[in-house]
């Protein structure tokens, strides 16, 4: 007949076994915080592929930064990216699938204005924050929306087009200038703005032409700018068109001074170009050459560290989506942060929260405002050129 257990050593089992199954309990893996997903949407193959590598690199640069900071709400921060290989119907599809099924928390991304305005709708209608790290379309951020997701660190046409203007007449003197602008979303938003800007300055204009993204040869447009006395041009276009527009001129023996846009610095513009692509000036918001302040030089060495490819200053073209995208993701952290969630309204008014910031670019000091989603302002522009393989600053 089994012993009957006496209370004390039934207390006493009942014990070690708490015991036991608390060391087990111990033993057992603890399950790591749940990530809190970005969406990355932008191009990341054909003619612009350096320029979403470099936006790609700077938000996985942050996030690293980040993370080893203990994360977000104590939870640790995951990109998820896709290829929109500049198309705007693809760009669609990859917002809704990031933020459907990979339930991304907010979108960085739209390198291209077309993809940017098409994804618009979408993060309002969705209540997911999305927030532009290139695009520079004005309505992009100035969408008309009465409940606006959509916020910017990078340069916005409006304001572009006025400092084009303007270095035009400093620099080169141009008492008439002509522009020469891509036949899609990018180039309309910059033609309101020449014309505005070029109406403010009280200056007379040569013409608007326009091309499509594919033609190789702009001499016919060029030609009518340069017999209506076009003393300057205004360029805006990306990397491969904006090549062509300086073989046609160098076709044409045409030595006008050129004032673009920044579509030449989002790839290999120097070597599609040739010679002539030294005298394009282009707009940045950033560049590491001839920058020794002390956070772009650690930013610099945290690059090489990450990406051994990178040896050189030319291998961080263009910087300014390398800088636009880190400073984004931080900015987006820290409105999450300021929020205390993840959910996407509560995200969105996190924005208007955040607090001053150190970033790469400048100090920001209360970046966004219900009436003011982009954080650069025009005085966070400056001028450059390439100069053997790097981006080179010209002026401010």
């Amino acid at each position: 007949m089994p012993r009957r257990l006496t209370a004390a050593r039934l207390l006493t089992r009942r014990l070690a076994l708490g015991a036991l199954l608390a060391g087990f309990a111990g033993l057992a893996p603890v399950r790591a915080a749940e990530p809190i997903r970005l969406g990355l949407v932008t191009a990341l193959s054909g003619q612009s592929a350096k320029s979403g590598e470099a936006i790609s690199r700077g938000i996985g640069l942050a996030i690293d930064e980040i993370n080893k900071g203990g994360g977000v709400l104590g939870r640790p921060l995951e990109l998820v990216a896709r290829d929109d290989e500049a198309n705007p119907s693809k760009g669609v599809l990859a917002a809704r699938e990031l933020i459907q099924r990979a339930g991304v928390v907010a979108l960085i991304g739209g390198l291209d204005t077309p993809v940017s305005m098409a994804i618009v709708p979408i993060a309002n209608q969705m209540k997911v924050p999305f927030v532009g790290p290139w695009a520079a379309g004005t309505g992009i951020t100035r969408n008309g929306a009465a409940d606006n997701y959509v916020f910017r660190v990078s340069a916005v046409d409006a304001l572009v087009d006025e400092a084009l203007v303007t270095y035009a007449v400093k620099t080169y003197g141009a008492k008439k200038p002509g522009a020469i602008l891509v036949n899609n979303a990018w180039g309309e938003s910059n033609q309101q703005g020449i014309v505005a800007a070029l109406k403010a300055a009280g200056l007379p204009s040569a013409g608007i032409e326009k091309y499509e993204a594919n033609d190789i040869d702009m001499v016919p447009q060029l030609s009518r700018l340069r017999e209506a006395g076009a003393d300057a041009l205004f360029l805006v276009g990306n990397v491969g068109p904006s090549a062509q527009v300086v073989k046609s001129l160098d076709r044409m023996g045409w030595t006008v001074p050129v004032i673009s846009h920044w579509g030449p610095a989002g790839g290999r513009f120097d070597e599609l170009a040739g010679p002539g692509a030294a005298r394009v000036h282009f707009v940045q918001t950033f560049t590491f050459a001839g920058n020794d302040s002390p956070k772009a030089t650690a930013v610099l060495d945290a690059l090489k560290a990450k990406y051994p490819a990178i040896k050189s200053m030319a291998d961080v073209t263009p910087a300014v989506g390398i800088a636009n995208a880190y400073d984004a993701t931080h900015l987006i952290a820290l409105a999450i942060q300021a929020a205390g969630s993840t959910e996407g309204p509560k995200v969105r008014d996190g924005f208007y929260k955040v607090p001053a910031y150190a970033g790469l670019i400048k100090t920001y000091e209360a970046p966004f405002a219900p009436d003011r989603h982009d954080a650069l302002r025009p005085e966070d522009y400056i001028f450059a050129s390439f100069r053997n393989g790097e981006i080179v600053a010209v002026a401010k």
